[in-house]
């Protein structure tokens, strides 16, 4: 102990020790808590402002002073200084004043060279704080598991709807999800396979455990390895020399999601096969496996019957992971979801950027017929793109890139102009004509995105377009609308 308190005593510089005793008083006054300091008789030392504040009473009244006697006197109905003396260890309570004010205290004992305790310092804190405190942290915990939920709902509206194809996929994963079988989820990218891992842990018996999601083509070759089954003490140079463990161990009763399995090398496959077949793993290093309850989820976008027909994939680890296997379609397959995915994500950067961006029917057109290579990832981006480079709050073709346009079945066809019978009655073939030929350059030129490129794809002069417009009576700034 004496070793201890010279230890603590270097903490401060020599000159500076008669510095700091001048101003203790002060110093404790900086202190957000209450301070009561006594010796180990039980008389008072000293208090700070922050004590005063929050009891009421004061320094004059208390300093000096035996808690034993302030306690007969009435003036707090306990104290915790001979306890703390008696049992040299810290202590909690709560207090009540004389002046109707109840806090909490936390007594600590601060001992002399003999390990006999020299005094008692006692922080004391407001307890209708405290109590404010931990309602706050239950409204912050109500709030999270609010957000929580909201974002398992909008992950689960990206993928309930009533489209026959994913209504299956989601009855397959309910199903399998409340097994313990790995699963293999195959699909192109961008169709929201991690996504799906997360529904699957979050619906199976390992929901209140961790899921790790590893992507195997982040982590380099000779670092893989270590990162999944983890290193023992001094396994290499630079290691830990407590050794470091893995992410199955770390994913132990929970999930361990392994993105693009088809990328993991083959040395690192028959380690994976180990790991499916006994349910252990070793650390790099170590010379005994230990034990792990992990649940694996696969995914790929590869054709892994491909990869094992080449040899760059094993074929016996290929049929250990193909148990619970879910095909998850391109969204070119699910046309019926596009539009409502289009809305989604429209309100959510609207929501995120403060935006009311809409989009025109056909710029909604455009998108629906276009393939949507990228699949839900590319439509997230591209909207979120739109939301911050957008200066309209209206979408219209001119903003989308050529290869949606040039991807779409939208074309300028008169039988897109939307001239209908009513329009036309009582007016002669001259006036009808023209209006119609008016209709078709407006729609022209937002099809390609200005007056000059419908004129060059139309093969007329643009002069030729305004002549004719403003004949129909619209003007150039119609034109620019």
């Amino acid at each position: 102990m004496e070793y201890e308190n010279s230890k603590r005593a270097r903490r401060i510089a020599p000159k500076n020790k008669y510095l700091i005793s001048s101003y203790l008083c002060q110093v404790f006054d900086t202190m957000r808590d209450g301070l009561y300091i006594t010796d180990s008789n039980g008389d008072t030392i000293t208090v700070n402002e922050m004590y005063e504040n929050l009891t009421g009473l004061k320094a004059e009244d208390i300093v000096g002073k035996n808690v034993k006697e302030l306690v007969e006197s009435g003036v707090f109905d306990l104290a915790l200084n001979s306890k703390v003396v008696a049992t040299k260890k810290s202590a909690t309570a709560v207090q009540m004043t004389n002046k109707g004010r109840k806090v909490v205290l936390m007594a600590h004992p601060i001992f002399d060279y003999d390990e006999d305790v020299e005094m008692v310092v006692t922080f004391v804190r407001d307890i209708a704080l405290i109590s404010q405190l931990k309602e706050q942290v239950v409204a912050q915990k109500q709030l999270i598991n609010k957000y929580k939920h909201e974002i398992q709902q909008n992950n689960e509206s990206l993928y309930r709807s009533t489209s026959p194809v994913m209504v299956e996929l989601y009855s397959q994963i309910e199903r399998v999800a409340k097994t313990d079988a790995t699963v293999l989820l195959l699909g192109e990218t961008g169709v929201g396979k991690d996504v799906l891992a997360r529904e699957v842990h979050e619906k199976s018996d390992r929901k209140g455990h961790p899921l790790f999601k590893v992507d195997c083509t982040s982590i380099p070759e000779n670092l893989i390895e270590s990162e999944l089954f983890g290193y023992a003490p001094g396994a290499f140079s630079g290691a830990d020399s407590c050794g470091k463990p893995g992410m199955f161990e770390m994913a132990d009763k929970g999930t361990l999601f392994l993105d693009e399995i088809g990328e993991l090398p083959l040395s690192m496959q028959s380690k994976l096969l180990r790991v499916l077949q006994n349910s252990e793993i070793q650390r790099v290093g170590a010379t005994k496996a230990r034990k792990i309850d992990v649940r694996i989820i696969a995914a790929t976008n590869r054709d892994l019957e491909e990869e094992v027909r080449q040899g760059t994939f094993r074929s016996d680890l290929f049929y250990r992971l193909h148990v619970a296997v879910i095909n998850i379609p391109p969204l070119r397959e699910r046309g019926e979801d596009v539009h409502a995915m289009l809305h989604f994500f429209r309100q959510q950067f609207n929501t995120k950027y403060k935006r009311n961006l809409k989009l025109s029917a056909k710029v909604e057109e455009a998108m629906l017929n276009y393939r949507w290579d990228g699949n839900i990832r590319e439509m997230e981006n591209f909207m979120h793109s739109l939301a911050v480079t957008s200066h309209d709050d209206r979408v219209e073709l001119r903003h989308l890139p050529m290869r949606m346009l040039d991807s779409s079945d939208m074309q300028c066809e008169p039988g897109q102009i939307g001239l209908d019978f009513d329009d036309v009655e009582g007016k002669d073939l001259k006036t009808i004509m023209a209006e119609v030929e008016a209709k078709y350059l407006l729609h022209a030129i937002e099809r390609y995105g200005s007056t000059t490129k419908a004129a060059e794809k139309l093969n007329v002069n643009r002069t030729t377009i305004f002549r004719k417009l403003k004949k129909a009576g619209i003007s150039s700034e119609d034109m620019d609308k």
